[in-house]
């Protein structure tokens, strides 16, 4: 396509030097022309990339949407083989080896069908109505504590906490902040909701090495990670996501989403509405 326009650029204007040599208004309109082309070249090369994209996007959300079944089949085997008693001791460490490492396979797949669904630019679709934000804190950390056991997490709310929002999208944010504070954290891990007047606070806090400083402007960028050194028994599967994601979920709930790392502690704050308008 570029080359067909370097072809017709070069084909017009020899022809114009051919027919108006040394005529000032036609030098203008050469001017004028030159514009025109860089104008459709943009142009052109802009909506190739977007459609380019919009495949890669679209081949990513089925690949991800088709790979949901078969992992569900290994994740319910695993549960109920799990469940038998016949088992040895190292069948049964290798069945929980394999149905954790599923689990992580799962929130993966989950991350690309939302990025797949919240491209960058564009707002994730959300159906607003009232949450137990407390018990969704619960939920979250006792899926992260149940698959991954060497930290503790743990939830303080105040009250039911009563706000608008999607469950399961408010899960899937919680979970990532708190995978990835296993991932990259030490010692206990917090996740708390309080609510302020209008807003409600989603925090979750762990110790350990803090994210440099170069990095948090960035931090919630799609495909980006924090150059740090994460515990050498984490789970390692992360394909950066998992903030991007995070911080599309809280601007579909009309709200923000913030880290702060510093003296050996990280501390990421999602600020929303506990009745967004959307949902009045």
């Amino acid at each position: 396509m570029v080359a067909e326009y370097r072809a017709l650029r070069a084909s017009v204007l020899r022809r114009w030097q051919q027919t108006l040599p040394g005529d000032a208004a036609a030098s203008q309109e050469m001017i004028r022309f030159n514009e025109a082309i860089d104008h459709m070249l943009a142009e052109s090369v802009r909506q190739y990339a977007q459609r380019t994209e919009r495949i890669r996007d679209l081949f990513a959300g089925v690949l991800a949407h088709d790979l949901r079944s078969p992992l569900g089949a290994i994740l319910n085997s695993a549960e109920v083989v799990l469940h038998d008693s016949g088992l040895s001791s190292p069948s049964v460490r290798a069945v929980a080896i394999a149905q954790r490492s599923a689990v992580r396979m799962k929130h993966m797949i989950d991350d690309l069908l939302v990025f797949t669904r919240a491209r960058p630019g564009d707002t994730l679709p959300v159906d607003f109505a009232p949450q137990d934000i407390g018990r969704i804190c619960n939920d979250a950390a006792d899926e992260v504590a149940r698959h991954i056991r060497t930290h503790a997490s743990t939830c303080a709310s105040r009250a039911s906490l009563p706000a608008g929002g999607t469950a399961a999208v408010l899960g899937q944010l919680l979970v990532n902040l708190l995978v990835n504070a296993v991932q990259h954290g030490s010692g206990n891990i917090a996740v708390s909701a309080l609510g302020h007047d209008e807003e409600l606070n989603l925090v979750v806090a762990n110790e350990g090495a803090p994210i440099p400083a170069a990095a948090l402007p960035t931090l919630f960028d799609p495909l980006t990670r924090a150059n740090r050194s994460p515990r050498p028994s984490g789970p390692s599967s992360s394909m950066g996501l998992g903030l991007y994601i995070c911080r599309c979920i809280a601007r579909a709930h009309n709200g923000t989403i913030q880290a702060e790392s510093t003296g050996g502690r990280t501390t990421f704050t999602v600020h929303i509405p506990r009745f967004p308008a959307t949902a009045r």
